[in-house]
């Protein structure tokens, strides 16, 4: 049974207890975290690898940079931070050499993010139309949605959040532009839907918000970018993380990491194998792993999470 400690602070981390007994850092060695967000994650992992040990945050927001340094100010083990998105952040560290032991992501906006209700994420706040990770990003949701055609915005309600009403919200979304605040989005959604999907479980605009938040920060993207180099990175029996929060991360995830552990692939008719191929990794949560009901009871915003854990064949099994 793993027993946290948690240091002093307003975030909840999901799935902590899971996290740290299926990655088991120990001490002296080197985690990327690589959606630092509000550090909790990064609290117990620098706790595990002691005074030996390297933590690397990585994030775009400005906030959790400034949410690193309280962390670092307490924590056992040497501490670095990059602000930069995870993909390109991990591309300069491998171009570093570096070599970690785990690495761990935690995909999608983070409580912080949301709970700040001039960012623009929540549709439970009236706020100016944003949802951008980095502020200093180019693309925010106010020019998706009044710059973007309207077959552009509807691909993205399909691809990005499965929008059954895809084109009709998109229709109405052009049709009341200009659109500067997160509730006039919240009405046009409302008006693109008929009368039977306007009223039943949770907020009717939550999917077009997923969507277009996913379309600013281009997060399918930088995921299938980033696992790549993080895989690729890690040390030999190292352990790659990732806790997503809905299909399309999970399914990205759940593939890559299949695809690793998977061996010959030759027809079952050959008797003996021809291709060669053997597993690089060992999957460690099969099927994944979701919050327990007491998690659910204290952090209801975890219920979506599931972590996938694997690791990379070719050190000290154990």
């Amino acid at each position: 049974m793993v027993t946290l400690t948690y240091m002093p602070t307003d975030h909840v981390p999901v799935l902590a207890a899971e996290v740290i007994r299926e990655t088991d850092p120990r001490p002296g060695e080197t985690v990327i975290d690589c959606t630092f967000g509000g550090g909790g994650h990064a609290r117990l992992l620098a706790e595990r690898i002691g005074v030996a040990g390297t933590l690397i945050g990585i994030d775009r927001d400005p906030a959790a940079a400034d949410r690193f340094e309280q962390v670092a100010a307490e924590a056992p083990c040497e501490m670095r931070f990059l602000r930069a998105d995870f993909d390109s952040a991990l591309a300069e560290l491998v171009a570093e050499g570096v070599e970690p032991d785990v690495v761990l992501f935690d995909f999608g906006v983070s409580s912080m993010q949301i709970d700040a209700w001039e960012r623009g994420f929540s549709y439970s706040f009236d706020a100016p139309l944003d949802m951008r990770m980095d502020p200093d990003a180019g693309l925010s949701a106010r020019m998706v949605v009044n710059e973007w055609p309207e077959s552009r915005i509807a691909e993205a309600l399909r691809n990005y959040a499965d929008e059954r009403h895809a084109r009709s919200i998109a229709r109405r979304i052009v049709e009341r532009r200009p659109l500067t605040t997160t509730a006039e989005l919240v009405e046009a959604v409302r008006d693109g839907l008929p009368p039977s999907a306007r009223f039943g479980r949770g907020n009717p605009a939550k999917r077009t918000f997923q969507a277009i938040r996913i379309a600013v920060n281009r997060e399918l993207e930088a995921i299938d970018a980033a696992l790549p180099e993080a895989w690729e990175m890690l040390a030999p029996g190292g352990r790659l993380a990732a806790i997503s929060f809905h299909s399309l991360e999970d399914r990205r995830v759940k593939r890559f990491l299949a695809d690793r552990a998977r061996g010959c692939v030759c027809p079952p008719e050959l008797p003996v194998c021809r291709c060669g191929l053997e597993p690089e990794a060992k999957l460690l949560t099969r099927g994944g792993l979701v919050p327990s009901p007491g998690e659910l009871a204290e952090n209801p915003r975890s219920a979506s999470a599931r972590l996938r854990v694997a690791r990379k064949l070719g050190g000290v099994e154990g």
